[in-house]
């Protein structure tokens, strides 16, 4: 599986070989990526896709210095309240 950012199209995406099995997309509001949806092939449930995708929208906010607004439940469930993501959630 090959997890990664596409800055063009505004998303993580998940690749199994050519297929795309998975996305977590981004809208930029006022300097601040907004995740606002994340999406896993059923068929490929299980296996922390989702957990990854959302991992490299914040690798790639880190590199780019912005903050992140996990509006997506999945993105909120996983980042809100954790000390691993103070630096890039907004306020």
């Amino acid at each position: 599986m090959n997890i990664v950012w596409e800055a063009g199209a505004r998303r993580s995406a998940a690749y199994d070989g050519e297929k795309c099995v998975g996305f977590a997309e981004i809208e930029d509001e006022d300097g601040r990526r907004v995740i606002t949806h994340t999406e896993v092939d059923p068929a490929y449930g299980g296996q922390g896709i989702a957990r990854r995708l959302i991992e490299e929208v914040i690798a790639a906010a880190r590199r780019d210095g912005a903050k992140i607004v996990p509006l997506c439940s999945y993105a909120a469930k996983m980042m809100q309240g954790k000390a691993a993501y103070a630096d890039v959630l907004a306020d």
